[in-house]
């Protein structure tokens, strides 16, 4: 009890100092980035930007972004927050108006950032330029959601393992669909090389 006593005052101390010690402009510039990741359209956008210029390795980890991010939405929104019923921060603790525009569904987690970390995490090891790109926006979607008041820090950490943990699994099951579909190359070409008639 000690410990769940201790992490509710972090969570309160860090959202209150979110909201209180973010600059305006700040708070301006990460609410539109959020906006648009709004309904995952920004990473649907990247994913297909990644797909039109980055030849097959863009193609690839556009597919593994957004299966992954699928999985941690379904995850997070899906079965996360229909199993817990935690209340958003108390609207008394946001000096601004976006407070007022936040959803009446669980705090806990937050689908935002799962999606956020889980599209960047799968997108890094296939094309690690474009992850690096990613991750800036991510980290800007985490924040806000606490700055605007509708996670604490406990329901983006949470929504950032799902993501984390989204983006693994679908790169575990990539790498065995893909050593499957070599050890079924290599199989069918010895059996081509050892039918063939030697030529002398």
């Amino acid at each position: 009890m000690k410990v769940l006593a201790v992490l509710r005052d972090v969570d309160r101390v860090l959202t209150q100092q979110a909201a209180t010690r973010i600059p305006t402009t700040v708070g301006k510039v990460l609410s539109v980035v959020e906006e648009a990741a709004e309904s995952t359209k920004l990473w649907c956008g990247a994913a297909l930007v990644m797909a039109a210029v980055g030849g097959s390795r863009g193609r690839a980890a556009a597919a593994m972004g957004v299966t992954a991010m699928s999985l941690a939405q379904l995850v997070s929104n899906g079965l996360g927050k229909q199993l817990t019923n935690r209340p958003r921060p108390p609207k008394q603790w946001f000096p601004h108006e976006e407070v007022e525009d936040r959803p009446d569904s669980s705090s806990f987690p937050s689908g935002h950032t799962a999606a956020a970390v889980a599209f960047t995490a799968a997108v890094a090891p296939v094309w690690p330029a474009a992850g690096a790109v990613c991750a800036l926006p991510a980290a800007m979607v985490a924040l806000e959601r606490v700055q605007s008041g509708a996670h604490y820090p406990s329901d983006v950490a949470a929504g950032a393992v799902i993501g984390l943990t989204g983006a693994e699994l679908v790169r575990r099951a990539a790498r065995r669909v893909c050593c499957a579909d070599g050890a079924e190359w290599q199989a069918t070409r010895a059996v081509v090389q050892f039918s063939q008639p030697v030529v002398r």
